[in-house]
């Protein structure tokens, strides 16, 4: 974590652990998924095997995605102070994107997804909800991955906030978003 590990100490990380894990498991049968930041990391972990020309997983699966450090996007504005989670971009949550990011540009693809080409993606699950901060990261992913001829599902939650989603266990939204994760990964991977 930043400060310690700035950019790209994350994505370098999970490239390692995703280059070891080809040398025994082939791409067909590996889906990568995550939340929040995890989410972006997903999308950031694709787009970095498509540089590196390595295979890409089979499938993706970004939650609640922080698809945009930058503050770009309308829920940025309308959520605000409507998340209750993530609350507001001004603060922590900005602080965190240019303390992770160091000097790089925001709008890196690297850091951004948002930005980056997705072009030969696999198929993409991508979850949020009306009230989340991330919203307008996801649509603008979703829309992306769309106009890319990716196939890409969106599941978009009432009167959800950031990743409350998956925080009850056995609330109705966390059953069906797992029992949706698991049929997408069942029909993806080989």
């Amino acid at each position: 974590m930043a400060p310690d590990f700035p950019y790209p100490a994350a994505v370098d990380d999970a490239m390692t652990v995703y280059r070891e894990l080809l040398k025994t498991t082939p791409a067909e049968k590996i889906g990568v998924f995550g939340t929040s930041t995890g989410g972006g990391m997903t999308l950031i972990l694709g787009l970095r095997a498509k540089a590196e020309g390595l295979p890409l997983p089979a499938a993706l699966a970004a939650g609640t995605p922080w698809a945009d450090l930058s503050k770009t996007g309308d829920s940025y504005f309308t959520n605000e102070y409507v998340d209750n989670i993530l609350v507001s971009y001004d603060g922590w949550l900005g602080d965190a994107a240019r303390l992770y990011a160091g000097e790089h540009d925001l709008k890196d693809p690297m850091l951004s997804p948002v930005y980056g080409d997705v072009s030969g993606f696999p198929p993409t699950l991508l979850t949020t909800g009306t009230r989340d901060l991330f919203l307008s990261n996801t649509a603008r992913m979703h829309l992306k991955l769309r106009e890319a001829g990716v196939p890409a599902d969106l599941i978009v939650f009432e009167g959800m906030s950031h990743a409350h989603y998956h925080m009850v266990p056995n609330a109705p939204e966390t059953r069906f978003h797992f029992t949706e994760l698991g049929r997408f990964f069942s029909r993806n991977l080989q």
